[in-house]
């Protein structure tokens, strides 16, 4: 039974089609990167049928109680040429910006083109590694495991109004307290989603999503969920008004990693892995130490991981997943539908509208096309229809359908699935 979006306030999208922008909307803006031009960025995003992004809206550095200069930020890369071919870590570097202007130069852009943003925050995770120096980081880190749910709550809520004395809280779809609160170090057991993660957190996250919506009633407040307890939902708190989770099956790709070990720490790099790799991939010895310890704590990407990515040959990878894919099918099919399903119920015993803001396959090397390839892209077809069929108000195509990855050159299959997201019909 399809689940009405009964919650939704009217002056937003009767469905979100939404592109993942994350925190590369302020790590890659240097001339010739994906966000050098809002304008433009925005352009080809409506042109391929999305009308709303999602982003790391920095909210604890830009309003955070740290003492931080926001007004001369300054973004770099990891370090060399670590990162270069690393989804998500592949940024020049050199951008100096205005935190808070760049936010309002944002959502004017969304403003002139008609879409929405879904407010987030990536700085438990990621985002801090892309500073010059650790000052965001440290901050971030020294604020009490027990406190930081409420800190964070406290300066989304800071940022939403600071939104609102601009006049742009219509452009807000709606505010997460932070992308993946189980796989974030916004509490000491957070960072690993074990199935103990969920239910301590649960009173934490509840409670700073309700400080979000005591201080903006009129704003949608949720949380994120990165791996969704769907065998013990009821981890999850019930006080959010959007069902918002993410959906990576995997399957395959994990058989990969687990194969070749490509997230090993021990015996790295294997023959398996090795058996990957490029042919100039240089040795192992010659690529550490060329990231700051610091900045490789901030964004929980090990240097082992970075050297599988970089040096990947991806046509090697590609093939070794198309070779084994047939093994996992039926499993990887089964995984989009039992999870969809759940969190679909989820939605209607709390009467909320569901969003799946990331999937579906997983997280792969930046020029790899397993997953924006045809059969990756049968994969988010059925995910797509099963969320249409499910009265889903929002849903990512994939991941990687963002400016920032390859997989944005695929203009038409966009055009046609967010037409079918849009119209809410699954054979459009």
């Amino acid at each position: 039974m399809p689940h009405p979006v009964s919650k939704v306030p009217s002056h937003l999208p009767s469905r979100l089609t939404i592109s993942l922008w994350d925190f590369t909307w302020y790590t890659r803006t240097t001339p010739g990167e994906p966000f050098a031009d809002l304008d433009v960025a925005f352009e080809q995003a409506v042109e391929r049928g999305y009308n709303t992004v999602r982003i790391c809206a920095m909210p604890f550095l830009l309003f955070g109680d740290h003492g931080i200069d926001t007004a001369a930020l300054r973004f770099t890369s990891m370090g060399g040429d670590v990162g270069v071919r690393t989804r998500w870590y592949d940024a020049a570097g050199g951008a100096v910006l205005d935190g808070r202007a760049h936010l309002l130069e944002l959502f004017r852009a969304a403003e002139r083109h008609g879409c929405h943003v879904i407010l987030s925050s990536w700085e438990y995770q990621q985002s801090p590694a892309f500073l010059e120096g650790p000052e965001w980081y440290e901050a971030l880190m020294a604020v009490d495991p027990d406190d930081r749910h409420r800190v964070m709550a406290e300066a989304m809520s800071d940022l939403v109004q600071f939104l609102k004395d601009h006049g742009l809280a219509e452009r807000i779809a709606y505010a997460e307290l932070h992308n993946e609160v189980d796989l974030s170090r916004l509490s000491l057991a957070g960072g690993g989603g074990p199935a103990d993660v969920y239910w301590p957190q649960r009173p934490f996250v509840e409670s700073a999503v309700a400080r979000m919506q005591e201080r903006h009633p009129d704003i949608l407040a949720t949380t994120c969920y990165g791996i969704p307890p769907h065998l013990d939902i009821g981890a999850v708190p019930d006080n959010g008004e959007v069902a918002h989770f993410h959906i990576y099956v995997y399957g395959v790709l994990g058989a990969l990693e687990k194969w070749a070990g490509v997230r090993a720490v021990d015996g790295f790099p294997s023959p398996e892995l090795r058996s990957l790799l490029r042919d100039d991939a240089p040795d192992m010895a010659s690529y550490e130490g060329k990231v700051d310890p610091w900045r490789l704590s901030a964004t929980g990407v090990s240097a082992s991981m970075f050297y599988s990515h970089d040096w990947m040959d991806t046509a090697r990878w590609d093939r070794w997943l198309y070779e084994n894919y047939g093994r996992w099918r039926e499993a990887m099919s089964t995984a989009v539908d039992e999870r969809l399903d759940v969190l679909a119920r989820h939605a209607r015993r709390t009467g909320t509208p569901l969003v799946i803001g990331e999937g579906w396959v997983g997280y792969t090397p930046l020029l790899a096309e397993f997953e924006d390839g045809p059969v990756g892209q049968g994969i988010a077809e059925r995910a797509i229809t099963r969320c249409i069929e499910l009265g889903a108000w929002g849903a990512v195509l994939g991941s990687n359908s963002a400016p920032h990855h390859p997989g944005w050159d695929n203009v038409e299959w966009q055009r046609t699935w967010n037409r079918r997201l849009t119209l809410g019909d699954a054979a459009a």
